[in-house]
């Protein structure tokens, strides 16, 4: 591999991996607009093994918005990230996919006593990814999680 290819995958890598981050801030933050951005215009996202939907981006950010509204406070984790490059057939555009597990707190919000819980699940994302025009977007996210840890009950709450 000559210098300027190794510079060019490097490049490349840090671009797809700005784009993993820039996903995480998005649901994180709850800003939905720049979500739906992140995605080619066909672009899907699959979070049945969370409990959620399968759809185009547009309607996943619309389930996602609805259901953090629980959470005061949200923060993925995103690490160990695998990414392999490669070139579609049918296509002139590169493609990446990336392999990652993400850890994700969740703040529960209380009921205005002051009081929160947390939740915290964990898992490994399945990104593909397309080079457009307009840089590096996601083609498909798939979410795998493999385990919850719920809030634990007020112990006021629970009867004797």
């Amino acid at each position: 591999m000559t210098q300027r290819a190794e510079l060019a995958t490097v490049m490349d890598r840090l671009a797809v991996d700005d784009l993993i981050t820039e996903y995480a801030m998005a649901v994180d933050d709850g800003d939905w607009a720049a979500y739906r951005g992140l995605f080619t215009a066909d672009g899907r996202a699959d979070y049945r093994s969370a409990g959620g939907i399968e759809g185009g981006a547009g309607d996943v950010a619309g389930w996602l918005a609805g259901s953090l509204e629980l959470f005061s406070m949200r923060q993925h984790l995103i690490v160990n990230r695998r990414v392999d490059f490669g070139i579609l057939d049918h296509d002139t555009g590169d493609t990446a996919r990336v392999r990652a597990d993400y850890l994700n707190p969740l703040r529960c919000a209380g009921d205005g006593d002051g009081t929160a819980s947390d939740l915290v699940c964990g898992g490994r994302y399945d990104f593909a990814l397309l080079r457009t025009p307009e840089g590096w977007r996601l083609r498909q996210v798939v979410v795998h999680e493999k385990w919850r840890r719920l809030p634990e009950p007020d112990p006021a709450s629970v009867p004797d």
